[in-house]
């Protein structure tokens, strides 16, 4: 974990752009107006990567099932990686490759100690941004809506095309996903909103027809001047 001290505040001041993974990123389109942008993707971002002519700067994963499902994807990304030391074997650290202790509980401003999962990739996402110093987070691709059976945080095999997220391979074609809990991700949510602007920092949902409350609204379109 000391290796995580070089990356503190690296980016003081500066503006991220999270790239979460719903069906709304088909609607935007290509994403190169992000060339420009400091990225950050999540989980199975990888399957996008040519569709939407971006390459994240920064990458995420925690959950046992996405990264077992996809170690030599994750591996073969050339960018700063962060992987729950939970599967610290499935993918070792390396030049580009960093382990975080994750589990549930409080926000963390240090992701040298223990970092949150706050059931969803995206509020790991968060604390990482938060650490390195980002002034400004842009979340896109966070639609918070979701087609599922069963209990929140059940796993469950989906047979078919994956209706929830911007590829129906993604967890598709008989894979095991863990379904969403969108109460206490909202309870995560809050409680990064809150941490943000107590540090005088800003998160803003710039999601195309996204469903979640929690965060300030913007359109993506003004954010990144491509006209409306």
């Amino acid at each position: 974990m000391i290796r995580l001290n070089r990356l503190y505040n690296r980016h003081l001041g500066e503006r991220i752009v999270l790239v979460a993974n719903g069906p709304s990123l088909n609607r935007m389109g290509s994403l190169k107006f992000l060339q420009h942008e400091i990225t950050f993707g999540l989980n199975k971002i990888y399957l996008g990567i040519k569709q939407f002519g971006f390459y994240p700067r920064y990458y995420v994963a925690v959950n046992d099932k996405v990264i077992a499902q996809s170690v030599q994807q994750i591996k073969a990304l050339n960018c700063v990686k962060f992987i729950s030391a939970r599967n610290a074997s499935l993918v070792p650290e390396d030049a580009l490759t960093y382990h975080i202790n994750t589990r549930r509980g409080h926000f963390c401003r240090d992701i040298t100690q223990v970092v949150s999962e706050g059931w969803t990739v995206t509020y790991v996402a968060l604390q990482i941004a938060y650490y390195l110093g980002f002034h400004e987070v842009v979340i896109i691709g966070m639609d918070h809506r979701f087609q599922y059976t069963g209990q929140p945080n059940e796993a469950h095999r989906l047979n078919g095309p994956d209706p929830n997220h911007f590829s129906p391979d993604y967890f598709g074609g008989g894979q095991t996903w863990d379904n969403p809990d969108i109460e206490n991700s909202e309870v995560s949510y809050r409680i990064a909103r809150a941490e943000f602007e107590k540090a005088g920092r800003r998160i803003i949902d710039a999601t195309a027809d996204g469903a979640c409350t929690i965060f300030e609204k913007a359109d993506y379109r003004h954010l990144f001047g491509l006209g409306t």
